[in-house]
């Protein structure tokens, strides 16, 4: 069931919302299990047979979290708990996302391998293990002390985020799931999660949608694409991707507040950014920060304590040698941001696009390490960084996108011009006109959150929209606008497409 459907907004939705509200009435716990049938039924909308993953995954790790809380005197047989919890996590990811694949390359090395069949991908698979993971984690680290099953389990299958994110930290989420005023009626926050909604399905059929079928053609004919083709389909799936996404992330965030449930932030005009690191700051930004508690910082500390058994410094002076930045800067990233890549899927594409990213953000700090305060303060100097941030995201999305590596090969090869400049019009002009709207409401229209920002629409805070200010407020202007924005989004419905990121 698609948020972008005519059987969501029109049966789940309502049916959801006055449910929630008569249960309530009816105590916390009531309204508590009619969320979580709700997002049973929506989960097991396309498959009902994943509804049973999804409870077997969800029993076990709870059932784990309680014997890492119970066995805190033993902290030896605690961690051992831990791992075994996290590593049945891991092996569900690795048995769904990646047996097929890696068998595949085995056959193709060892003749007496024989390749297995495809294994259906159960929806939102890596949201919910990664939800988890970290619940087990803090767990162990003493951050959770909340052992009421009712609030794990809306926490970690309440429909908004539970099949593609955001990634949801229990420390954000879980209080608010058992804080009675989360299940009482507010207007506001129902007309600020439906201003929400509205915005983000906008982005999604109106602006996402309609490209999707030229990106889709586009990457099934590569070869030999002409220069002018080329920038058109990796211009085109830039922007698919982010308005697919950002309108899934507010639609996500609306959703939740109709439910007096607050979000964390998910997606903040990455191509706003001026340098990769910052992007990732900006892109998804739950899984950014989840790698960078659980992995990144793991790994780098680990390092660190292995120079330091070796009598080798690990101050900022150590990190501006070579030696220093490979190993305490450079290796955690590219590990970090290599399974970052096959996070994503299986296959060498998403490797390289991980790998990709792991050397633009290696460049980035080795700059900052190397060459403090060059940063220069033009203006000019900064719309160029945003466009050479843009430009290498650009390059790596070729890779995320493309069904195989000679095919995104194709794809540079003809945005470098090495198979020919045609010179008549490929695409017509409203095609070009079209990219370059999308194209000013991603670089010069404040965001979402930024024009919600007087509501705390997401947790923590939100950056001021200016130069250019809109601002919603409960009145008839900001009401005309949503009502105009929902009409035409809804009036648009007939030719949605999946949510790209629903395929990780």
């Amino acid at each position: 069931m698609l948020f972008s459907s005519i059987v969501f907004i029109f049966g789940f939705l309502p049916l959801t919302l006055i449910g929630f509200m008569v249960a309530a009435k009816a105590g916390r716990s009531a309204a508590g299990v009619w969320l979580i049938a709700a997002s049973l039924v929506f989960y097991g909308w396309w498959n009902p047979a994943g509804v049973i993953l999804l409870l077997i995954s969800v029993c076990t790790n709870y059932a784990v979290a309680r014997l890492i809380l119970g066995s805190e005197p033993r902290p030896r047989l605690q961690s051992w708990i831990m791992v075994s919890g996290v590593g049945f996590n891991l092996a569900a990811l690795f048995y769904y996302k990646y047996l097929v694949w890696i068998v595949s390359i085995a056959a193709h090395l060892v003749p007496v391998v024989h390749e297995l069949d495809p294994i259906v991908l159960p929806l939102g698979i890596s949201f919910f293990s990664f939800t988890q993971i970290g619940y087990l984690v803090d767990c162990k680290a003493g951050i959770t002390r909340d052992r009421n099953f009712l609030n794990y389990m809306l926490f970690v299958t309440f429909f908004p985020h539970l099949i593609a994110g955001p990634i949801l930290h229990n420390r954000d989420i879980m209080p608010q799931f058992g804080d009675p005023r989360t299940y009482r009626l507010s207007l506001e926050n129902l007309s600020v999660g439906l201003s929400i909604f509205a915005i983000g399905l906008v982005k999604k059929v109106i602006f996402a949608d309609p490209l999707s079928d030229g990106v889709v053609s586009g990457y099934a004919h590569t070869d030999g694409i002409g220069w002018l083709s080329a920038w058109n389909l990796a211009l085109s799936y830039s922007l698919q991707l982010y308005f697919d996404f950002s309108g899934y992330s507010d639609m996500a965030v609306g959703l939740a507040r109709t439910m007096n449930v607050r979000f964390p932030q998910n997606f903040n005009s990455p191509y706003k950014a001026q340098n990769v690191i910052e992007y990732w700051q900006r892109w998804h930004i739950t899984l950014t920060k989840f790698l960078t508690s659980y992995l990144y910082t793991p790994i780098a500390l680990a390092t660190m304590r292995w120079r330091i058994a070796r009598k080798l410094k690990v101050n900022s002076v150590a990190q501006k040698t070579f030696g220093g930045f490979s190993a305490m800067i450079a290796m955690p990233l590219l590990i970090t941001m290599a399974l970052a890549g096959v996070w994503h899927g299986s296959g060498a594409t998403f490797l390289i696009f991980g790998l990709l990213h792991g050397f633009y953000l290696c460049v980035n700090h080795a700059v900052r390490v190397f060459y403090p305060g060059r940063r220069s303060r033009l203006r000019r100097a900064a719309i160029l960084r945003c466009l050479v941030t843009y430009l290498s995201v650009l390059l790596a999305s070729v890779f995320f996108r493309a069904p195989s590596v000679s095919s995104a090969i194709n794809v540079l090869g003809g945005m470098a011009g090495w198979h020919g400049f045609p010179t008549g019009q490929a695409f017509g002009i409203v095609h070009w006109v079209s990219l370059t709207g999308l194209f000013a409401v991603v670089w010069l229209l404040p965001n979402t959150q930024q024009i919600m920002r007087d509501y705390n629409p997401v947790l923590g805070d939100v950056e001021d929209p200016r130069p250019i200010r809109l601002t919603w407020r409960p009145n008839l202007g900001s009401a005309l606008a949503v009502g105009v924005a929902a009409a035409v989004g809804i009036l648009a419905l007939g030719g949605t497409t999946e949510f790209l990121y629903f395929q990780f």
